[in-house]
């Protein structure tokens, strides 16, 4: 659920702090007040489209951030698991900037994320409904989902396995195509991966192995030009037999130091600082030594070296910039090769492949259009005992199968499905897109919110004016289908209407003000006589009568009693 809301420099909003708790909540006020800005922070938190013209006039950027907790167990916590974001309290702070610039930053419990990441975890938290939801149910095309979305875990473990044939079909009938599309170029790049593969392979290339050639050549190249070096310094350092050498002299010399160390600390520190040079001066004349010994011509060798070396520029050429970059491209297309290879059968046993697993596919989209009828059955159903509920009993609502070409194969299956409504009795039943008045629509979409409302685990439902094109009884009795949705999520609320505003547990009033010539939005929580006031304006409009607050009064006392009876104590 959302527990804090924060936003800053957004629209007309210049700063705006509030708390929310479960249950239900109305968000009232004047038209213009801000109502639905503050729904398009939630919306804009949950991944929304962003835009600079949402920053409030003045402002570098708008600041909106959000404190939700979730249930453990949900698809939150899977999300956040993979994302590797912390959430061991289970909260999740949602935070996004956006700047006039355009440019959008956004945050997951201080980690920085894209839109998209943003918009995939805020699905499984909050659930937005507008006006335009009711888009949704007027789009054959998202029928099918919908009906999916009905029939849960026992149906999406079915169509997962379909969908998996799917790919495999899709797959090898792909190959096929494509190898007797592009036979020529086909067999060209085969001949070509075969060709690398075996001359990178061939050359048996070794990481940095171009370094440590490189050095070598140097040493032989400059060969005489290191023995002479190598020759001095050690005649330097141990002399012959016309003179004495620097090693010879430092061991003198420590040896004059060391009668005296012990007299002055300043001549024991020359001592060690001569005895350091002594034994370092030994060690480098041992070094040069085993240099020495080691040194030797190879004219064979050079050329060895310099043809491994030309191997290894031809290479470096074709592949890649180093060793590296030449062994990674090698196992990129040995993958390729091998893929193609496995790929390159006989047409006869491709089409055999393909007439098996097309076999398995009919045989899995049967069992997944057959379970969805069923599914359809069980929809209809429920969608029936829900608009009774709202007023619409004689209402005829069918999930009709549309036929389609034989062993056609889709993504999601093979079927096209498209909702059909027969709102009166003896009207030809239609398409619910062709017919349904916007009334019939918020009806049908909160039959739909509420059937789903109890497997989909949002802990957050937003309804923007969603009770819009009714009244009267048919208002009560979306108030009371809104407050039961309460019942198993949060559910956050803008209305006009008193009865839905009556039903809900927390109660905000907001409205606009102009302060220093500028608009500002403020919203506040109403305590039981300000609602018996706000249920006054908006049953009577600009002019508020004792009749009309005690009507209001009544209609909190009905709302109070009807919840007390159909929802168990929190």
């Amino acid at each position: 659920m959302l527990q804090e809301l924060s936003i800053k420099n957004f629209a007309i909003i210049a700063s705006l702090d509030v708390e929310f708790e479960d249950g239900m909540t109305v968000l009232t006020g004047e038209t213009g007040a801000g109502k639905s800005i503050i729904i398009d922070a939630v919306g804009l938190l949950a991944g929304g489209r962003g835009s600079q013209h949402f920053v409030r006039t003045g402002a570098d950027k708008a600041i909106i951030q959000g404190a939700f907790v979730f249930p453990k167990g949900g698809q939150t916590y899977g999300q956040l698991d993979q994302l590797g974001i912390d959430h061991d309290d289970g909260t999740v702070i949602l935070q996004r900037e956006i700047y006039r610039s355009g440019r959008n930053v956004c945050r997951i419990n201080g980690m920085l994320v894209n839109t998209s990441t943003l918009k995939q975890l805020g699905e499984t938290i909050v659930d937005i409904h507008g006006q335009n939801e009711h888009q949704e149910l007027m789009q054959p095309d998202k029928h099918l989902r919908l009906l999916d979305e009905f029939g849960g875990d026992e149906l999406s473990s079915i169509r997962s396995r379909y969908q998996a044939t799917y790919q495999d079909y899709q797959h090898l009938h792909h190959s096929m195509v494509s190898r007797n599309t592009h036979q020529k170029e086909w067999a060209q790049r085969l001949d070509m991966l075969r060709f690398q593969v075996k001359e990178i392979e061939d050359a048996q290339l070794q990481p940095d192995e171009e370094t440590t050639l490189s050095q070598q050549r140097d040493r032989l190249m400059n060969y005489q030009k290191i023995n002479t070096s190598l020759q001095e310094g050690f005649l330097a350092l141990n002399g012959d037999e016309e003179s004495t050498g620097a090693l010879d002299l430092s061991g003198t010399a420590m040896n004059s130091l060391s009668a005296i160390a012990d007299l002055d600390p300043a001549f024991n520190q020359l001592f060690e600082s001569l005895q350091s040079a002594y034994y370092a001066l030994q060690d480098a004349s041992g070094e040069i030594s085993k240099q020495v010994d080691q040194l030797e011509w190879d004219d064979n060798k050079l050329d060895e070296i310099e043809a491994r070396l030309n191997v290894i520029h031809q290479l470096k050429r074709k592949y890649g910039d180093s060793e590296k970059q030449i062994l990674s491209y090698l196992k990129r297309i040995k993958k390729e090769l091998a893929d193609m290879e496995a790929a390159e059968i006989d047409e006869g046993d491709l089409d055999e492949e393909l007439a098996k697993k097309e076999q398995q596919l009919l045989k899995y989209g049967q069992q997944l259009t057959t379970e969805r009828h069923k599914i359809a059955t069980k929809l209809e159903s429920a969608i029936k005992g829900e608009l009774k509920d709202l007023y619409m009993a004689k209402t005829v609502f069918q999930v009709r199968f549309k036929p389609t070409n034989d062993q056609q194969y889709f993504a999601t299956g093979m079927d096209d499905v498209e909702f059909y409504i027969q709102p009166n009795p003896g009207e030809e039943i239609r398409p619910l897109a062709k017919i349904a008045s916007g009334g019939e629509l918020s009806r049908l979409m909160l039959a739909l919110k509420t059937i789903f409302s109890k497997s989909q685990g949002v802990t957050s439902i937003i309804f923007d004016e969603v009770d819009t094109g009714v009244s009267g009884r048919v208002a009560q009795a979306i108030a009371e289908k809104i407050s039961g949705i309460a019942n198993e999520s949060q559910v956050l609320c803008i209305t006009h209407l008193p009865q839905v505003a009556a039903m809900s547990d927390h109660h905000y009033f907001i409205d606009k003000q102009v302060t220093g010539d500028r608009t500002v939005t403020h919203i506040k929580r109403l305590n039981q006589s300000a609602r018996v006031k706000e249920l006054a304006r908006m049953l009577a409009g600009t002019t508020v009568t004792e009749l009309t607050l005690d009507h209001a009064k009544e209609l909190l006392d009905m709302a109070t009693e009807e919840k007390q009876q159909r929802i168990p104590s929190k």
